[in-house]
Formats: structure tokens, sequence, C-alpha cells
């Protein structure tokens, strides 16, 4: 079981990697013209928020088990990757994009399994 929650929070490390880079690093027009039209209901500092919470889920993911410090991060972490799958999928509801939800429910699913093993049996 370890080695598979290791497999399923690099995974989902490694896409908020990317995500949140994405966000940060690219401007709002810019996403919204490349398919991620849910930045236009948020201001630039919200869209930048967002990218940095995942940002910091993703290195929380990783680094306090791989390092073996302060392994209590990587529950909180996954635990907040799940908030902000919620609020993705409520943000995507809204606007009809089902798909989005979908995937938004999978990846919650995922970080809320990593969460709840990470904090009861499967601890470091």
């Amino acid at each position: 079981m370890n080695i598979t929650l290791w497999i399923i929070a690099a995974l989902l490390g490694l896409l908020f990697l990317a995500a949140g880079t994405m966000k940060i690093t690219q401007p709002k027009a810019k996403l919204a013209a490349g398919g991620q039209g849910w930045v236009e209901g948020f201001s630039d500092g919200a869209v930048k928020g967002i990218g940095g919470l995942e940002l910091l889920a993703a290195l929380g993911l990783i680094l306090p088990g791989l390092l073996n410090i302060a392994t209590f991060l990587v529950p909180l972490a996954a635990a907040g990757l799940f908030l902000l799958m919620a609020g993705a999928a409520v943000t995507h509801a809204r606007r009809g994009e089902k798909t989005n939800v979908i995937v938004n429910a999978i990846l919650g699913f995922l970080a809320a399994g990593v969460a709840i093993a990470r904090f009861g049996p499967y601890g470091f």
C-alpha cells in the first residue's frame, strides 16, 4: 500500500507542479485563450494564488516524505488539494463544464485517499 500511495502522490505532485507553474507564469489572457476560460471569473491575483497553492501542495506531497522531515505535511497537502479540487468542481459545474467536473472529482478522490491513508494506518 505504501508504494501505491507514493505512486499516487508522485503523479498528483507532477500534475499540480505543472498546473501551478502554468498559472503562475502565464498571464490570465493567455490561460483563457488556451482553453482555461474559468480564469475570466477570477482576478489575476486569485489565479496566481491558486497556482501558488497548487505548487505548495505538489511540493508538500513529495518533499516531506522523501526527506523524512515534517512528514505530517504530506496528508495536509493532500487534504488541501482535495479542497482545491472541490472548489474547482464547483467553478466548472457553474460553467456547465461536466468533463472538468469529472476530472476534478477524480483528482479530489485520489488526494482524499492519500490524505486519509497518510493520516491513518499508512503514515510515515
